[in-house]
């Protein structure tokens, strides 16, 4: 237990860090952006403070996932950084759209951004998320993956507008700004609907995509005296918590001690696949089944 209340504290204190310089460079990258007459500028300034959400809901979540079981959460509150994930993922999208609403026009009519103030944002931009991204790459938490891939879109970001900004400071190019600003909302959009699709999953209890089912029953099959294994379910609380629920056929009159033995077993076999917590039910061949 004290191990993972080490990962917790470790990943709040991560958090915190890169939240707060997040949000002081968009606010910086805002005016910045205004300043240098630049969509691209704007569009990453949207990005951070789309991420400076995301690591402000998963500041809050890391907190809260400390918090033990209770009645009215008799799983805990490991679910909350999944709903964390949605708000933000709807954070950026809104964003995006808005970003290319506003980059149409200036792909029909561009306009000469202010390239050198562009230049010192972009380095600006690199350095700082660059920071933040490290303080998280070597995260544990489901919460600090995500957010360091954020993070780590945000640096992409930041260098595709510091060589776009260097290639117009030489060349009479002004489309190159509201094209990459199109480019980089569109590669947040793609990644947003990654991160969703994962967070329905979870939310919609789908088998996580990291577990075999074929696999759990093959495991349990070969434990002396289980005959059967069925009405298998799976799925997740967080992405990184897995849950299982199974009834094992067994053969008759089996002792008590012999039941725990094999239960004893059957945990320990499948938490080697990555099941955190096991709910069993034992039945004999003539009973009959009611499977959800």
């Amino acid at each position: 237990m004290g191990h993972s209340h080490h990962h917790h504290d470790h990943s709040e204190g991560n958090i915190k860090v890169a939240f707060f310089l997040n949000l002081g460079f968009a606010i910086i990258e805002i005016i910045g952006g205004l300043w240098t007459n630049s969509v691209a500028i704007l569009s990453d300034a949207l990005h951070d403070l789309g991420d400076s959400l995301t690591l402000g809901v998963s500041w809050y979540f890391a907190r809260i996932a400390k918090k033990d079981r209770n009645q009215k959460y008799s799983y805990g509150y490991k679910r909350f950084s999944v709903l964390g994930a949605i708000i933000n993922s709807i954070v950026l999208v809104t964003g995006s759209i808005f970003i290319i609403i506003e980059a149409i026009p200036r792909l029909l009519n561009p306009v000469t951004p202010n390239t050198e103030g562009m230049i010192y944002l972009a380095i600006g931009g690199v350095i700082v998320n660059g920071a933040a991204a490290f303080r998280l790459s070597k995260g544990h938490s489901l919460n600090e993956k995500a957010v360091y891939m954020h993070l780590l879109e945000d640096v992409l970001g930041w260098v595709a507008v510091l060589v776009g900004a260097l290639v117009m400071n030489f060349w009479d190019l002004p489309i190159l700004d509201p094209l990459l600003s199109v480019l980089i909302a569109a590669f947040i959009l793609y990644n947003v609907f990654k991160n969703l699709r994962e967070s329905f999953r979870i939310i919609l209890q789908g088998t996580p995509s990291d577990i075999s089912i074929k696999k759990i029953h093959q495991v349990i099959r070969d434990i002396p005296k289980v005959l059967d294994v069925h009405d298998c379910h799976t799925w997740s609380l967080d992405g990184e918590y897995h849950i299982l629920s199974i009834h094992l056929v067994i053969e008759e009159d089996l002792p008590l001690s012999e039941l725990e033995n094999i239960k004893i077993e059957t945990k320990q076999r499948v938490s080697k696949l990555g099941i955190n917590h096991t709910t069993i039910e034992f039945e004999t061949q003539n009973e009959e089944c009611e499977p959800c």
